[in-house]
């Protein structure tokens, strides 16, 4: 077996290039385009919600909106800022104005309607559809997301890991509302919140076995 400074000698003889990271607004604005074109092929594909000028006048409905999108931002500035070392956990503080004003306003119809019952039997509900547009669009963010914040994994994993899962989860909010007469807030919040405590869960799980 190599000895210590034998190891650091050889180390030192071949020593390869670092690739430097982005600053936190130039990759988050790289993850924003990657949501953008998320949002172009669902426009494509299902259309604005029939009601939405309508809705738009609704003053409640405008600040879950815009609420929802603030949120997303602002937490994966957050998510990339805490994902550099040294950094203050501060930073976690930073989506909280917006994702109170969110939470404030979403609404639960989308937890109620998995099922319709009607004159041709059994169909699936309204939350049904909603959910499977909410894996479409949280399937390639949350990809995007780990390939992004990868290098972040050996520190600071749970503030990383939840700020990037409200980024997730504000801006498939905000791209759900767009789409969907239903208010799917509490149902995305549940699925990416879960989502992430499991793999981070199994994450310190793996760790846990290997260091045995």
């Amino acid at each position: 077996m190599i000895n210590t400074p034998d190891l650091i000698a050889a180390l030192a003889a071949q020593p390869k290039p670092v690739r430097r990271l982005g600053s936190p607004m130039l990759r988050s604005l790289g993850w924003l385009a990657v949501a953008g074109l998320v949002l172009t092929v669902l426009a494509v594909s299902h259309k604005l919600r029939p009601d939405f000028g309508s809705r738009m006048q609704d003053t409640t409905f405008q600040l879950r909106l815009f609420a929802s999108a603030a949120t997303g931002v602002l937490a994966l500035i957050a998510a990339f800022i805490l994902s550099i070392p040294g950094r203050s956990r501060l930073w976690l503080l930073l989506p909280v104005p917006a994702a109170l004003v969110w939470v404030a306003n979403i609404g639960y119809q989308c937890l109620t309607n998995w099922v319709d019952i009607g004159p041709t039997g059994m169909t699936t509900g309204e939350t049904a559809d909603c959910f499977a547009t909410l894996v479409i669009i949280s399937l390639p963010l949350g990809l995007t997301t780990h390939m992004m914040l990868r290098h972040a994994r050996h520190f600071a994993t749970s503030s990383v890991a939840f700020m990037a899962s409200l980024a997730i989860s504000g801006v498939t909010a905000f791209a759900m509302t767009l789409f969907h007469a239903l208010d799917a807030s509490v149902l995305i919040l549940s699925f990416n919140l879960v989502t992430t405590a499991v793999f981070i869960g199994a994450g310190l799980a793996f760790g846990a076995a290997v260091r045995r």
